[in-house]
């Protein structure tokens, strides 16, 4: 029951993966919780407008790309593939439509209460919900995240020619040219859909490489890989300004570093250089809390902020934007609440890209492990398994990629994996555990692996480290 003195015991504020995790653990742990939520539908941008119908449009093109680059017919099953754009949009929109609609079932059954409308802090423990004004003695804010606008660029979505990735979810018809603004997560998985289904694709990044915080060996790696499939890079280069007349934009493009500019017309351009943290609006003032110059709300490791009562988790914390991450930290930032011990290993959050092959990775890159060992490189030893050696991703046409195990030389200790394979996300999954567990090279490579599986890779990875794999 709530404090006599409160509506509710906490009241999450966002229905994220963070947001709406917290509020469904908070209940199972007997306290009087709300969430309030501005969205129509629960489940915050992640269900609604990313992860979920992201992967959506990813694994639909996957199989209409097998039909038409001859991957199905080289196993024997041969088809000329039509797209029907409207139905792989419409079984995007029903994957959406289930999974916020189990959220809701979720909150029913746990007895969480959803309080509709965007939520404006008036001290901290009352907040304003619409019309309505409800008190707290704990207050979780879980807002997540929007999309970085790129100065001097105007993204209307309806129009359909320059978008955010929301947009590019919801396009009518396939861009003849795609130009992508940014080579990280969102750009790649987004860009590889259109491309799949037809459009030639530029992506244009403003490093010298994609896929930034990234191993440096994956980075290249999934750079040729891309290229390969049929997308074009422009690297060390900015895009300064976008004209749109019509249907046809034009980009102006210059080196990163300086110099002449030139242009570029697409009818399509996907603003994709990253995601800032939903504090403004929130009446944050009111309560004393500033955000700093990122947009990211301070927390100690409990997640409690500067001001008591107040705390936060997800993507408007330092760390990761990652559902993931803010997953647990609802977990535990509602077991703190409730007196327990909630703890979240941040040095422990694997990264995944879901293009094809998918791309993943967990602790340190090889680059960082070098720095952490003082610069000498003789105190890191790795060792790597490319997956054409393995006998699954054979049988499969699923030769691309590889998988690298990053360890301490003289404990031996892991210190990271990284791989590029089909199935890397899943794969990766394995390798976070044994590190949970402060796991070696060694015990890797003399766990049993299911033969014939992708994951014998990180096996003969493993005993790469030591200079003993067997298919290599």
């Amino acid at each position: 029951m709530a404090d006599h003195t409160y509506d509710y015991d906490v009241l999450i504020i966002g229905s994220g993966p963070g947001g709406y995790v917290a509020a469904i653990r908070a209940a199972q742990l007997g306290l009087k919780t709300a969430c309030a939520e501005g969205r129509e539908t629960l489940g915050g941008t992640c269900l609604n407008v990313g992860c979920i119908p992201s992967k959506a449009m990813l694994h639909a093109s996957e199989y209409f790309d097998a039909a038409a680059n001859g991957t199905m017919a080289s196993m024997g099953v041969e088809v000329t593939p039509k797209l029907n754009l409207e139905a792989m949009h419409a079984q995007r929109r029903d994957a959406v439509t289930s999974l916020t609609g189990g959220i809701e079932f979720l909150f029913k059954k746990n007895k969480v209460d959803w309080k509709k409308g965007y939520a404006t802090f008036q001290d901290a423990h009352t907040v304003k919900i619409g019309d309505e004004t409800v008190t707290a003695k704990d207050i979780v804010i879980a807002t997540g995240s929007s999309v970085t606008p790129l100065p001097g660029v105007e993204v209307d979505n309806d129009k359909g020619v320059v978008v955010d990735s929301t947009g590019a979810l919801e396009l009518a018809q396939v861009p003849k040219k795609m130009v992508v603004i940014g080579g990280g997560v969102i750009g790649l998985e987004l860009g590889s859909v259109w491309r799949r289904l037809g459009a030639e694709v530029v992506c244009v990044e403003f490093l010298d490489e994609i896929l930034p915080g990234m191993d440096g060996d994956i980075r290249k790696e999934s750079r040729k890989i891309f290229k390969k499939q049929g997308i074009e890079f422009r690297l060390s280069t900015k895009v300064t300004g976008v004209t749109v007349k019509g249907k046809t934009a034009t980009l102006t493009l210059e080196p990163s570093a300086g110099g002449e500019a030139e242009t570029m017309t697409a009818d399509c351009v996907l603003v994709s250089i990253g995601r800032k943290p939903n504090t403004k609006g929130l009446g944050l003032e009111a309560i004393g809390l500033e955000p700093n110059n990122r947009g990211q709300i301070a927390i100690d490791h409990d997640f409690r902020t500067s001001v008591e009562g107040i705390w936060a988790i997800g993507d408007v914390v330092p760390g990761p934007m990652l559902a993931h991450k803010a997953e647990d930290e609802g977990i535990a930032v509602a077991e703190n609440i409730a007196g327990q011990t909630g703890i979240v290993n941040h040095a422990l959050i694997p990264s995944v890209v879901y293009t094809w092959p998918e791309i993943a990775g967990i602790g340190l890159t090889t680059e960082q492990a070098i720095e952490q060992m003082g610069g000498d490189k003789a105190k890191v030893k790795i060792g790597k398994f490319p997956m054409m050696a393995n006998s699954r991703a054979k049988t499969n046409h699923e030769p691309d990629g590889f998988v690298k195990v990053i360890a301490e030389a003289e404990s031996d200790r892991v210190l990271g994996v990284w791989a590029i394979a089909s199935v890397a996300g899943t794969m990766i999954q394995q390798a976070t555990q044994a590190m949970e567990f402060g796991a070696t090279s060694e015990d890797i490579a003399y766990t049993c692996h299911a033969h014939p599986t992708h994951s014998e890779a990180i096996k003969e990875a493993a005993m790469a480290v030591q200079g003993k794999p067997i298919h290599i």
